[in-house]
C-alpha cells in the first residue's frame, strides 16, 4: 500500500486538486503561479523568455546548471537577469536550487547548481519529456524530502550535493553546523551490477573527502548493507526513509 501511494504521488503530486479535479488541473495551478506570483508580483517584462526559462528548469529537474548557460538558452543578454529569474522561481516555489558542496566558499558559489522542482505533479503536467525517467523523479521527491524536514527540524541543517574533478558525484550531503553527517545516494534501480558499483564507489569518494561515514543509498525496494572499506554502506527503500522519524 505504502508503494503503491508513493507512486501515485511520484505521478500526482501533492496538490489536493490534482486527485480531486483531475491531473489537467496542475496546469492551471502553474500558470496562476506564473502569471499572478511571479510575472505580476515582480513585474517582468520579458514574459517569453521568463516562461521558457521556467519550463526549461522543471523540464531538466535533477540536473546541474549554471547561469550563463541558461542565459545563451532562453535569449536574455544578462546573466544577472538569469539569476533574478531563477530567486523569483524559488520565492514562488516552482522550483529550488542545490548548491555543489565545497569547503572553499568562492569555488561553491561559482560551481555549477542543481535544480529540482517542488512537486512532482508539475513536472508530470509541465516538463517536456518524451518518457518517465523514474531515478531522476525519485532523486526529485528526496530533494523535497529533505529540504522540508530542513524546515520543519532543524534550522542548522544544510543540503548539498558534491562532485570532484574526476566526476565521482554524491546526490545529497547533509551538513550541520561545521560538519557533515550523512551522505545520500538515490538509484531507483541498484541490482545492476555497473549502477551498484557507482553508487558505492561516489559514497567512498565522498566519504574520504568529506569525512562523513554515514553512508546511505536510497533505492525502490532494495535493502541491504555493504561492507567495503571497512565502511558500511546502507540500501534503504525510499518509502522506509520517507517514513523515519
Amino acid at each position: 500500500m505504502l508503494k503503491k501511494n508513493l507512486e501515485a504521488y511520484m505521478k500526482e503530486g501533492g496538490f489536493p486538486e490534482s486527485y480531486k479535479f483531475g491531473k489537467r488541473y496542475l496546469r492551471k495551478i502553474y500558470e496562476d503561479i506564473i502569471v499572478k506570483d511571479a510575472l505580476t508580483r515582480y513585474s517582468i517584462r520579458n514574459k517569453k523568455s521568463f516562461r521558457e526559462l521556467a519550463k526549461f528548469l522543471v523540464s531538466n529537474y535533477s540536473n546541474e546548471f549554471s547561469y550563463s548557460k541558461l542565459k545563451d538558452m532562453v535569449d536574455i543578454k544578462n546573466v544577472h537577469t538569469v539569476k533574478d529569474y531563477v530567486d523569483y522561481l524559488e520565492a514562488v516555489q516552482i522550483v529550488f536550487v542545490l548548491e555543489r558542496f565545497s569547503f572553499s566558499l568562492k569555488k561553491q558559489k561559482i560551481a555549477p547548481k542543481k535544480i529540482y522542482c517542488t512537486d512532482p505533479g508539475i513536472v508530470d503536467s509541465v516538463a517536456f519529456a518524451f518518457s518517465e525517467d523514474k531515478g531522476r523523479l525519485l532523486e526529485n521527491l528526496v530533494a523535497v524530502e529533505l529540504k522540508r524536514r530542513k524546515a520543519y527540524w532543524n534550522e542548522d541543517r544544510e543540503i548539498y550535493y558534491w562532485k570532484d574533478e574526476q566526476q565521482n558525484e554524491v546526490d545529497f550531503i547533509v551538513k550541520e553546523n561545521e560538519d557533515v553527517r550523512r551522505l545520500i545516494q538515490v538509484s531507483y534501480y541498484v541490482r545492476n551490477t555497473d549502477t551498484k558499483e557507482r553508487e558505492i564507489t561516489g559514497l567512498l569518494k565522498g566519504s574520504d573527502a568529506l569525512h562523513c561515514n554515514d553512508l546511505t543509498v536510497l533505492t525502490w525496494d532494495q535493502e541491504e548493507t555493504v561492507e567495503r572499506e571497512g565502511k558500511e554502506i546502507a540500501f534503504v527503500p525510499v518509502w522506509r526513509w520517507l517514513i523515519e522519524v
